[in-house]
């Protein structure tokens, strides 16, 4: 895997659209101070996820985009293009060649993509993990960055060889898979109390409900003997009337 080209258009100090062709083993960029070089390490950084502006030499993450100067007006937004080599597959995606892009609006907002189709942050960091351009940014060492290595925690030093070899992304995806375990558990814990309080509640409801159906029954019953009672009335009153309408 090798970085194949760099397009930057609107970032910092290249206002139009300028492209860099890299080829494998060792590329030197050289030129006069203030000629761009930095801002050319900036740009690498920032499409592969830096979300720091001070780790981009700004104060802000909109200072990336061309400010203008005298002959030429800002622009309203930034953008830049990595083109990697994939070949040997050393990226986690079925490409050989893998373009993976970032754009940042004046207006507010941003949008990442991957061979042309709309990422998002995180999809860009997977995709870089484990290679040393992901999060931390190993590939690129900085002015001053060897000496915080060195003084670097032995938690951060473990962080730096775990991504170097490979390491980092599944301890992270355990950590993940760990904290949904945790949480599913929890939320076990919690239905299981729940079907307790209801299981306490159903026994007088239970109670309630047996009295209920008895009183339905005893109300059912007495139904049928008041309707058995006027019915026998009925029956007598109507004989008596028979029997008085005969003597007449």
């Amino acid at each position: 895997m090798y970085l194949k080209s760099l397009t930057l258009k609107g970032f910092k100090s290249f206002a139009s659209a300028t492209t860099l062709t890299f080829e494998p083993g060792i590329t030197a960029i050289v030129g006069p101070n203030g000629s761009g070089k930095s801002n050319i390490v900036d740009a690498l950084a920032w499409v592969m996820g830096e979300q720091g502006a001070k780790h981009l030499r700004g104060g802000k993450m909109d200072d990336v985009i061309f400010a203008g100067t005298a002959g030429r007006a800002p622009l309203g937004r930034a953008e830049v293009t990595l083109t990697i080599d994939n070949t040997d597959g050393v990226l986690p995606i079925d490409y050989t060649e893998v373009t993976i892009s970032r754009t940042l609006f004046r207006a507010g907002g941003s949008e990442y993509a991957i061979n042309g189709q709309t990422a998002r942050l995180l999809d860009v960091q997977e995709l870089l993990s484990d290679t040393g351009m992901g999060r931390e940014m190993h590939v690129i060492v900085g002015q001053g960055q060897l000496d915080q290595i060195l003084q670097a925690t032995p938690e951060m030093r473990r962080g730096f060889i775990e991504e170097a070899a490979g390491v980092l992304k599944h301890r992270r995806r355990r950590e993940k898979a760990v904290r949904k375990l945790d949480s599913t558990a929890a939320n076990l814990d919690r239905l299981n109390d729940l079907i307790s309080e209801i299981r306490r509640q159903l026994k007088p409801l239970g109670r309630q409900a047996a009295v209920a159906r008895r009183a339905a029954v005893v109300q059912a019953e007495l139904r049928d003997a008041r309707a058995r009672l006027m019915a026998d009335d009925l029956t007598a009153a109507t004989l008596a009337l028979e029997s008085g309408t005969a003597s007449a």
